[in-house]
């Protein structure tokens, strides 16, 4: 089994090449529905957000309301260090325990782990090799206004949560630049996919 971590800057176009692999056969573990399913009603994860933040971050059918949960943190360091410190060991433990599952049904596989902080974790380390998507900064920004309706300022602020994308790009062993067309990032994405499968017949 060959396990690659994915990641890239905000709106650089992850989640768009996630898509592609899994169309070229990777099985994908997404950090982000990983997040919403340790967060599940009544879970541990859950019980600790609702003492530390309150019950009014929950929606009318008990789910945490991401919305709510963004905004109490966006401004607050202390208070988003707190939600990382909850949240991602529980992300991080469940996507180990899926990679053993997968591990033991389909040894063969490429397991791609879709995460916008993999880096930021430390995450990336534990894996075999590393995809970054990247696009430019004035492309983020505009993408980020227009897919979230919100201004410049607020949209660098987004990228500024996140580690800079050169260090991202300082770490990987594939690029994929997504600033041109989706034809081009598909070439892209499917000579890494050819590489990776390459790869897999000597791990």
């Amino acid at each position: 089994m060959l396990v690659v971590g994915l990641t890239g800057g905000i709106a650089s176009g992850k989640t768009v090449v996630s898509k592609m692999l899994r169309e070229l056969g990777a099985l994908i573990i997404d950090a982000d529905e990983t997040s919403r399913e340790v967060v599940a009603p009544h879970k541990k994860c859950w019980g600790e957000l609702i003492a530390y933040f309150g019950k009014d971050i929950l929606g009318k059918d008990l789910t945490v309301d991401r919305k709510k949960l963004a905004d109490r943190v966006f401004n607050n360091p202390e208070q988003l260090s707190k939600l990382n410190s909850l949240i991602h060991p529980e992300i991080i433990k469940r996507i180990d325990e899926r990679l053993e599952e997968i591990r033991n049904e389909n040894p063969e596989a490429i397991v791609v782990i879709d995460a916008a902080l993999l880096v930021e974790t430390g995450m990336h380390k534990k894996y075999d090799k590393l995809i970054v998507v990247y696009t430019t900064v004035e492309t983020q920004l505009k993408r980020l206004m227009t897919r979230n309706g919100i201004s410049q300022d607020e949209a660098q602020k987004l990228i500024n949560y996140q580690l800079p994308i050169n260090e991202k790009v300082k770490l990987a062993d594939f690029l994929i630049e997504n600033e041109d067309s989706l034809k081009k990032t598909e070439e892209q994405v499917k000579k890494v996919f050819t590489t990776l499968s390459s790869l897999k017949s000597f791990s």
